[in-house]
């Protein structure tokens, strides 16, 4: 068979796996629930080294070490973050204002997994998917299948033990790109996260399916005269060298204040960069960017040393990132754009304003909404910058990677960050097991439309008929108090009472037939004659939704001429024989 058809055949049995055990998940509680995500984090946890190790060996990018702590951060911060999250029934209750927030998983998950953080990423995406009583069906890039296919394995075998169906956690072996979309446009698939280049993210936006995309990162550091000058430099190259630059978030420039930025020159070489000479610059960008303004792959993740090599530049010994003077922005200059490599860029800034100018260009090239990072001690200065520049996390004094994915700050520990509109997400959170919830609301009424002191009362209750032979009220009866209003559930004495009156009302007829049929010896008593069946009229739209419907119940569905039905409840039904003609 064709390897094509051979991939998507395997993703639509996964997703029918998926989809039955999503029905097994929907019913779990919290403590069912809650004890397989803290079985996968353990697995997940106990497995970080070689799971990295395997990572780095199949896709050749990053660090171990570094990959270690990113499948940590995973496994156990993320896994502490949503451990006590209520993801199950009643989730909120405001007793005030009548409203209590009901959760309801969102279904079979499709994971669009990238080969820069694979391992990682797919923990996270296991871990938050089944917290929310989600399944999920990852797919991993070409160059990081079997990495990540071991991490769903770990994690699988794990949830599995713990409790869960099998198909909760799956992944394509067999990558392609027609199963990749085969995974996007599945009727099952409920909702994508994507992770990945620009072209992947389009890709799952125009699927059809709701999706929950993360853009690319441009990440411009700002370091403004009030900063503490060897903090900073120490922040942003700890920043772009861990794992090589491969986070989307790490800083691919540095913005510098022009009183400062002798200063901070010296202090970054110090602490291990190398700034490149115009030349040396040029050799760099030809390595590391495409005719196509893409990333070169084979240089993504590699260490200082190697990019260096391969440009023909002598690095000395102990640097640890290369960094080029730029005076412009855009297709002239390859270096203002995203690296993934220990390589940044040095732009020298009059003061805070053409900093500001400077570092919102940047992110219109290459990263509107993701991260930005400012090293400044004027919380004015911060305030300020925060409020007009289209980044959606704005770190303050920390790595940018770090602080963006709330290792280092308080934000909430996520491998996937959504770029807002700007960058054209849905969303601008960290993403968490909230994103993967429906939120069912109850809401008791709090402004009465009908307040009972106001109910309407019918008129012929209000005063007696004058033609009535019913005597008015007794001035004694008229005086007592109202009768307590009843709570609606009759007490058994009522309810006799209610039957008593009920036969007796029954007896009149029921004499009257008994006596006619004595006067009428041998005849049968006739039934009502059956009414007419009305004819059956078609309807007019069918959804999925309504297919799903009937075949749960066992019904059919009229359709005429007009009817228009959706594709996918006509390649849904027609296989069940749902549809009848009607006129």
């Amino acid at each position: 068979m064709d390897r094509d058809l051979e991939s998507i055949q395997q993703v639509r049995l996964l997703i029918e796996k998926a989809a039955e055990a999503q029905k097994i998940l929907a019913r779990f509680g919290q403590e069912e629930i809650d004890a397989v995500v803290a079985a996968m984090a353990d697995a997940a946890r106990r497995s970080a080294e070689p799971l990295a190790r395997l990572a780095v060996e199949e896709t050749t990018y990053g660090v171990v070490a570094d990959k270690v702590e990113k499948n940590l951060f995973s496994s156990r911060d993320v896994f502490s973050a949503i451990k006590n999250m209520k993801t199950v029934g009643v989730i909120a209750e405001d007793r005030e204002n009548g409203v209590v927030e009901i959760a309801e998983p969102v279904g079979v998950v499709a994971a669009i997994i990238p080969c820069t953080n694979p391992t990682s990423t797919a923990i996270f995406k296991g871990l938050i998917s089944l917290k929310a009583r989600n399944a999920v069906v990852m797919s991993p890039h070409p160059s990081a299948v079997h990495c990540i296919a071991e991490s769903v394995n770990v994690m699988r075998e794990a949830a599995v033990q713990a409790g869960a169906p099998p198909g909760s956690l799956g992944c394509v072996t067999l990558v392609s790109n027609e199963a990749t979309q085969e995974l996007m446009r599945h009727r099952s698939t409920a909702v994508i996260l994507a992770t990945g280049g620009a072209g992947m993210v389009r890709s799952a936006y125009s699927s059809g399916k709701p999706a929950l995309g993360v853009g690319p990162g441009n990440v411009p550091a700002y370091i403004h005269s009030s900063a503490n000058i060897q903090k900073a430099v120490a922040d942003i190259l700890t920043g772009k060298c861990f794992d090589n630059g491969t986070i989307c978030s790490s800083e691919q420039h540095m913005v510098v204040d022009r009183a400062i930025a002798d200063q901070v020159r010296a202090e970054a070489e110090r602490q291990g960069g190398f700034f490149l000479t115009a030349d040396q610059a040029r050799a760099v960008a030809r390595l590391l960017i495409l005719p196509n303004f893409r990333v070169n792959p084979v240089m993504v993740g590699q260490s200082a040393e190697r990019i260096a090599k391969e440009a023909g530049i002598a690095l000395p010994p102990g640097k640890r990132a290369l960094i080029a003077p730029l005076d412009g922005i855009g297709r002239g200059h390859p270096l203002s754009a995203e690296k993934l490599s220990p390589v940044l860029s040095f732009f020298v800034v009059k003061d805070c304003h053409e900093g500001a100018d400077v570092c919102r260009r940047l992110l219109e090239f290459g990263g509107m909404g993701h991260t930005m990072a400012i090293h400044a001690a004027d919380d004015e200065i911060i305030r300020a910058l925060a409020l007009q520049l289209p980044a959606f996390r704005i770190v303050v004094n920390t790595p940018a990677p770090f602080g963006s994915i709330g290792y280092s700050t308080r934000l909430m520990p996520s491998m996937s960050l959504g770029c807002g509109t700007h960058g054209g997400n849905i969303t601008t959170d960290n993403l968490s097991p909230r994103n993967l919830l429906n939120i069912k609301r109850l809401a008791y009424e709090r402004k009465p439309v009908n307040p009972p002191a106001t109910a309407i009362i019918p008129a012929a209750a209000k005063e007696p008929s004058r033609k009535s032979p019913v005597a008015a009220p007794s001035a004694a009866v008229a005086e007592q108090p109202p009768a307590p209003v009843s709570s609606g559930i009759p007490n058994p004495a009522e309810i006799a009472k209610l039957v008593e009156r009920f036969l007796a009302a029954k007896e009149p007829a029921s004499s009257t037939r008994e006596s006619q049929g004595a006067n009428a010896p041998g005849a049968q008593p006739k039934d009502p004659p059956a009414a007419a069946s009305p004819p059956v009229r078609p309807v007019d739209f069918v959804s999925e939704a309504d297919v799903r419907r009937a075949i749960e119940k066992g019904e059919k569905i009229a359709v005429g001429p007009k009817t228009i039905i959706t594709p996918s409840a006509r390649d849904l039904g027609e296989p069940h024989d749902i549809f009848f003609s009607a006129s």
